[in-house]
């Protein structure tokens, strides 16, 4: 089977606090883009074969994929094998969830090929707090580390997405917190009720701050898409994607035009949420 892993962005992101376990307390809506990773997927006899196509990604125990493979099938008690080719046209540590999404793909696609009673939310979560999201990819808020999830109507929205080709880890980004730094809940409601309008949304990404600081040009180029016209321009997770808001998708497209004549190197893509 052919499955799409689609890219997501937090239309806000709130970091409330530092819990005891060391992981942080968030507050975010996921929104999930019609942009993404393409896999097939097929049952083989036995083992794991993976093919990864595209931005270098290893193809071992290393890739998220494999581990969502290895994970179901031995709580599955190994029923077969599969074989899984995926194509990579995300950029990597980008905070668009493209690993997390593929990891979710593979857990969908092997539900299909060798049903089983098995918990595919827990599954999801032992491979990564953004998993469970793309095992039904939509609009949700999100709570705790991102794993309490609360399915919303869906919005439908024109983004563009621009990445200049930084990696920056989650755990670079989260290190660069401070309790000060702290910032309440987002008013969800408010979100999405202005983005239905065309007006611009209140929300924040409380890692712009350190992400910011480490790389100031990531910055400018957020003011930059703000005078293009983009509502709302933020960046995604922890970085180093930038999104903005167009008023349809024909001004999307046309922006992203703009922005890929003057940055030929950079990542960017016209899209729309999930509706």
């Amino acid at each position: 089977m052919e499955l799409l892993a689609p890219a997501k962005v937090n239309l806000g992101l709130s970091v409330r606090g530092r819990r005891p376990d060391g992981y942080h307390e968030l507050h975010t809506l996921f929104a999930a883009l019609r942009v993404g990773d393409r896999l097939w997927v097929e049952a083989i006899p036995e083992g794991i074969e993976l093919e990864v196509r595209g931005w270098g990604l290893p193809a071992d125990t290393n890739n998220l994929a494999y581990k969502a493979a290895q994970a179901y099938l031995q709580a599955a008690g190994w029923p077969g094998g599969v074989r899984v080719v995926l194509e990579k046209k995300l950029p990597l540590a980008a905070g668009l969830g493209g690993g997390s999404s593929d990891a979710a793909a593979v857990l969908r696609a092997l539900s299909q090929l060798y049903p089983s009673a098995l918990e595919l939310p827990a599954l999801a979560l032992g491979l990564g707090a953004d998993v469970p999201f793309f095992l039904e990819p939509g609009l949700a808020e999100g709570r705790g580390v991102g794993e309490q999830l609360t399915p919303l109507p869906p919005l439908r929205a024109a983004l563009v997405l621009v990445n200049p080709g930084i990696a920056v880890s989650a755990a670079e980004a989260y290190k660069g917190l401070t309790p000060e730094m702290w910032q309440p809940e987002l008013d969800i409601a408010g979100i999405i009720e202005a983005i239905r309008a065309g007006e611009e949304p209140l929300y924040w990404n409380t890692l712009e701050r350190p992400v910011f600081r480490r790389h100031p040009h990531l910055e400018a180029l957020k003011q930059e898409l703000c005078r293009l016209g983009l509502r709302g321009v933020l960046m995604s997770g922890s970085g180093s994607t930038l999104f903005g808001l167009a008023r349809a998708a024909e001004e999307a497209l046309y922006l992203a035009g703009v922005l890929r004549g003057r940055y030929p190197n950079f990542w960017v893509a016209a899209t729309e949420t999930v509706s």
